[in-house]
C-alpha cells in the first residue's frame, strides 16, 4: 500500500505538467504573427483613413473659418443646404459629370480593345504591355507637364502637326468645349494601362475549349467575341467599370494641372472646388460637407452602375 501511494504521488505531478504543455495556446497568443504583419498597414489606414473620416465628418456640421476669428460653431444642415443651393457647386458637378461620362466609356472600349489585340497576339505581348502601362507609372504632374507641351497652341506637338498638314492650330485648353475632351484625352492615354492589364488577364483566364467549340460550329469573329468572349468577361468589366467610374468622380489633378480649372469653369470638378474651398478660402466645414455629398454622389452611381452591369450579366 505504502509502494503504491509512493508511485501515485510521483506520477501525479507527471501527468500534470504533461497536460498543462499539452493545452492550447489562447487564440490571440496563435495568431499574434498576423496581427504584427498586418500592424504597419493598420496603423496606416487608421491614420490616414479612419481618422480623415471621422474629422470630416464632424466638421460637416460645423461653421469652421480658419479666415475668421469667431470661434467654431455647431450649424446641424447648413452647410449641406448651402452647397444644394450653391450655383458653382452645381457647376463643378455638372463638369465632373462630363468627364466621367467621356472618361469611363472612352477608357473601357479601348481598353478593352487593346486588350483583345495583346491576347492575339503570339510573340512580344510582355512588350506591349509593358509599353501601355508605362505612362500609369508617371506622376500625374509628369503626364500633365507633358500634355501641356502637346497642346501648347504655339509650339506644342498637335498643333505643329497640324500646321504641316495645312490645317488651322486648334485651342485645345483654352477652349470651353474642347478643354474637357482634351482633359479626358490624357487622362484615357494616362490610365489605359492599368485597365488594359486587368482586362488581359481575365481574356487569359476564359477556356480556350469555348473558342474553339464556337469556331467548330462555325461562329465568325463577332459572334465568338458577343456569345463567348463577352459573357466570360462581364465580371471583370464590371470590376473595371466601377473603379473606373470612381476614379473619375475624384478627377483632381489632371485639369488642375492642365487647365487650372478653365476656361470659365468648364473643367473645374467637385475635388478642386473643395479644395479651392477648404485650404484656399479656409472654409473647412463647408468643404467637408461638399466632401460627404460627393462621397453620396459617387456611392449612388456605383451602385446603380454595379446592378445594371449584374443584371446584364445575369
Amino acid at each position: 500500500m505504502t509502494v503504491a501511494t509512493r508511485t501515485s504521488a510521483t506520477t501525479a505531478p507527471a501527468a500534470s505538467t504533461t497536460a498543462a504543455r499539452a493545452a492550447p495556446r489562447p487564440a490571440w497568443h496563435r495568431h499574434l504573427p498576423s496581427y504584427l504583419f498586418l500592424a504597419p498597414y493598420a496603423t496606416a489606414f487608421t491614420g490616414f483613413i479612419v481618422v480623415p473620416f471621422c474629422v470630416a465628418m464632424v466638421l460637416a456640421f460645423l461653421q469652421l473659418d480658419l479666415a475668421s476669428q469667431s470661434s467654431p460653431r455647431f450649424v446641424g444642415l447648413g452647410n449641406f443646404r448651402e452647397a444644394l443651393t450653391d450655383p458653382r457647386f452645381w457647376l463643378a458637378v455638372r463638369a465632373t459629370m462630363s468627364f466621367v461620362v467621356l472618361a469611363v466609356p472612352a477608357t473601357l472600349a479601348t481598353s478593352l480593345l487593346l486588350a483583345l489585340g495583346l491576347h492575339a497576339m503570339t510573340s512580344g505581348r510582355d512588350a506591349v504591355r509593358a509599353i501601355l502601362f508605362l505612362p500609369g507609372m508617371f506622376n500625374v504632374a509628369v503626364a500633365a507637364i507633358l500634355w501641356q507641351w502637346f497642346y501648347n497652341g504655339e509650339f506644342g506637338l498637335f498643333n505643329f502637326t497640324l500646321r504641316r498638314l495645312g490645317l488651322d492650330p486648334v485651342p485645345w485648353l483654352s477652349s470651353r468645349w474642347l478643354a474637357m475632351p482634351s482633359v479626358v484625352l490624357m487622362s484615357v492615354w494616362w490610365t489605359i494601362g492599368g485597365a488594359t492589364v486587368v482586362l488581359l488577364a481575365g481574356l487569359q483566364q476564359i477556356p480556350a475549349q469555348l473558342w474553339e467549340a464556337a469556331a467548330i460550329d462555325g461562329a465568325s469573329r463577332w459572334q465568338s467575341f458577343r456569345y463567348v468572349t463577352l459573357p466570360m468577361l462581364k465580371p471583370v468589366l464590371m470590376f473595371v467599370a466601377v473603379m473606373n467610374t470612381i476614379g473619375a468622380f475624384q478627377v483632381f489633378g489632371q485639369p488642375f494641372l492642365l487647365t487650372r480649372g478653365g476656361p470659365e469653369l468648364a473643367t473645374r470638378g467637385v475635388v478642386q472646388y473643395i479644395y479651392e474651398t477648404a485650404f484656399n478660402n479656409y472654409r473647412l466645414g463647408y468643404g467637408a460637407a461638399m466632401s460627404w455629398l460627393l462621397f453620396a454622389i459617387i456611392g449612388i452611381f456605383s451602385l446603380v452602375q454595379y446592378r445594371l452591369l449584374r443584371r446584364a450579366a445575369e
